[in-house]
């Protein structure tokens, strides 16, 4: 299957890095398309959009300022069928990616997202006080997927706290 297309450009607000992309993903091209993954509704929620988009729209998001990409390109069924290759291949590419579009921030949406870019075993949520990439804001958030048993009110206050750092006029 093949990977499905980076939303990337200069200039963004955030740029959301998951791990990689779900099969139906893959077989649709868009981001977060698994029904049972909450990104979408999350994102509305925590007020980091004005409504509830759908996953065809995930281009959509870019004229928000928000960009998507994965550490790992090809589409899987679980993060178990990544190889430590790969992950040090979509390390170096990431990097790279960062680099190169400099978004405001960086959030990892899941904190072994972050773990295994930074290969740092202690990570909080949120913004990280020692960022990665030199000049750029990196925050944690947990993972959208709907296998996370995390109450979904706590991820949503979390992701708030990213909203309201973008939003924060003074």
């Amino acid at each position: 299957m093949e990977p499905i297309s980076d939303h990337l450009e200069h200039g963004l607000q955030i740029i959301f890095i998951g791990f990689n992309p779900s099969i139906k993903s893959g077989e649709t091209g868009h981001h977060y398309a698994n029904p049972r993954n909450n990104f979408y509704r999350i994102l509305h929620q925590s007020g980091l959009t004005p409504r509830l988009y759908e996953a065809k729209e995930d281009q959509d998001l870019l004229k928000l300022g928000y960009g998507f990409t994965n550490i790992v390109a090809r589409p899987t069924v679980g993060i178990d069928d990544i190889t430590k290759e790969e992950y040090a291949e979509g390390r170096e590419i990431l990097k790279q990616k960062l680099e190169k579009y400099r978004p405001e921030v960086a959030c990892f949406v899941g904190k072994g997202v972050y773990t295994q870019y930074t290969k740092r075993t202690k990570v909080n949520w949120g913004f990280q006080p020692e960022p990665f990439v030199a000049g750029m804001h990196e925050f944690v958030a947990p993972s959208s997927s709907g296998l996370v048993r995390m109450p979904m009110k706590q991820i949503i206050e979390i992701y708030r706290e990213l909203s309201l750092f973008l939003h924060d006029d003074t």
